[in-house]
């Protein structure tokens, strides 16, 4: 019997200013507290297996995290589903257990792009225009940002163009509302927080980053097939 599993997680209120590590904690103490006992790695500094697909950055919420892990014996998904969310706090959720195929790659490595909804609000300017400023976005050529490639690295700039799929927005009362799908992944990935530089750089619109939220609402696999089999 198949004993790996995967999670469908959102994160809301005061729970998005939890950090990827203490959402490591919070869940192996939530297998714990609920008596479910998880599998783990061998060798001499063995750990549990459980991994998220893509580590969220903290301050963001989001309605579709997924949590990868595998039990020491089987347990039916819907018992699993009712165990962990019994065992964890306001603003973590869990809307689906679903089991995993034995010797599927890991979902990290599968992983190619993340989806984002982006609301900005324009206390001064009231951008009507926001769905074609995003269309002349998307038509340069190259769009150039600066980025670290280590902590204590130089400064390097980088074209992000290709690694941005889609940019839509309109203006919903006083807030701006944008999507946008980026890279995502092991093998290419684009920071939420670049691609934002980048646009509020070329749209001129004033807003504090304090004051902008982000919110991720779906992920996508590089094979429909693997992510079928979940």
């Amino acid at each position: 019997m198949r004993n790996k599993y995967v999670l469908t997680i959102s994160k809301t209120g005061y729970m998005i200013y939890i950090s990827h590590l203490d959402m490591m904690r919070l869940f192996r103490g939530a297998f714990k507290r609920a008596g479910m006992k998880l599998e783990y790695t061998q060798g001499f500094n063995p750990h549990p297996k459980l991994s998220f697909a893509q580590p969220l950055p903290l301050g963001y919420s989001s309605s579709c995290e997924m949590l990868e892990f595998e039990l020491k014996e089987y347990i039916d998904p819907k018992e699993v589903l009712n165990k962990i969310n019994s065992a964890i706090p306001k603003g973590i959720s869990v809307s689906a257990c679903n089991l995993l195929d034995e010797g599927k790659k890991s979902l990290a490595s599968l992983l190619i792009a993340s989806s984002y909804e982006i609301y900005i609000p324009v206390k001064h300017e009231m951008r009507s225009d926001i769905g074609e400023l995003c269309e002349i976005f998307l038509d340069q050529q190259n769009i150039m940002v600066e980025k670290k490639r280590q902590k204590s690295g130089p400064i390097e700039e980088i074209d992000i163009r290709n690694l941005i799929h889609e940019l839509s927005g309109e203006l919903v009362d006083d807030k701006i509302i944008m999507h946008t799908k980026l890279d995502s992944g092991s093998l290419s990935n684009l920071s939420p927080e670049l691609f934002l530089h980048a646009f509020l750089q070329f749209s001129a619109i004033k807003a504090g980053r304090e004051e902008i939220e982000v919110k991720r609402d779906a992920l996508f696999f590089n094979s429909c097939q693997e992510l079928l089999a979940i």
